[in-house]
């Protein structure tokens, strides 16, 4: 069984390490990237189960990514969980707009973010439909 593949988005390291440290336990494969751009790239040559999207991101910010990623065939329906840390008015709006499947503001609980993902993408099986 080949483990599926999250890739997450993010600038932060501190953010970053959170994640890895809630993934170690799970079977998830876990892939990053530090900008919206280099994670546009290794979704289309990876090709992740699911995407965690940091939402301020260099270079290319999450929405414009999570936008250009609905718009191609190889990442249209994979799940998206839009992430942010300055979560203002309208913003998970935008989010959902650009083609995000979620939507999660920071701080949040860490169980509650590997529900989500447990619940797009389950452990040991296909996606979720």
């Amino acid at each position: 069984m080949t483990a599926k593949t999250i890739l997450y988005v993010e600038d932060n390291e501190v953010n970053r390490r959170l994640v890895q440290d809630l993934l170690i336990p799970t079977t998830y494969r876990l892939i990053e990237a530090t900008d919206g751009e280099s994670g546009m790239v290794m979704a289309r040559q990876e090709h992740p189960d699911l995407i965690l999207m940091d939402v301020q991101l260099p270079k290319v910010s999450g929405i414009e990514a999570t936008r250009t990623l609905r718009g191609e065939p190889a990442t249209a329906q994979t799940p998206i969980i839009a992430i942010t840390s300055f979560a203002l008015a309208g913003d998970e709006e935008k989010a959902m707009a650009a083609g995000a499947t979620a939507y999660m503001a920071k701080p949040y609980s860490p169980r509650d973010l590997l529900g989500l993902i447990r619940r797009l993408l389950p452990e040991g099986g296909g996606p979720a439909t």
